[in-house]
């Protein structure tokens, strides 16, 4: 029985843990929406979120995009983000990390694709 429960404790800890470690979106305005373009400096197409490091005029950011699943069933393949092309995203930023934001939609090349 001990063992059982403390199997059922460990399973809520990691379970916890877990929805802890994937954010809310609250931590973004979404009261400010913002459009960036930029080129592609690296890119990640892996759980839970896809992203690129999108170089503008004025800074570097980090684009959080949407689950590769997602992207991939909208049309956004990986070969799409590859370093170098160029993207505009329109988004929102993060209130705490003030070169992050999170994407709603993404253009490359002649290809838009709403994230959300």
């Amino acid at each position: 029985m001990k063992g059982m429960l403390g199997s059922i404790g460990l399973s809520l800890l990691l379970a916890a843990t877990a929805a802890f470690a994937h954010h809310g979106w609250s931590e973004y305005d979404s009261s400010n929406p913002l459009q960036l373009n930029g080129t592609i400096e690296e890119s990640g197409y892996s759980h839970p979120h896809g992203f690129v490091r999108l170089k503008t005029p004025d800074k570097t950011w980090n684009v959080v995009l949407a689950p590769p699943s997602r992207m991939e069933n909208r049309g956004l393949s990986r070969e799409m983000l590859s370093v170098g092309n160029t993207a505009s995203v329109v988004g929102y930023q993060n209130r705490n990390k003030p070169d992050e934001m999170r994407a709603e939609r993404i253009t490359v090349g002649d290809k838009t694709t709403e994230l959300r």
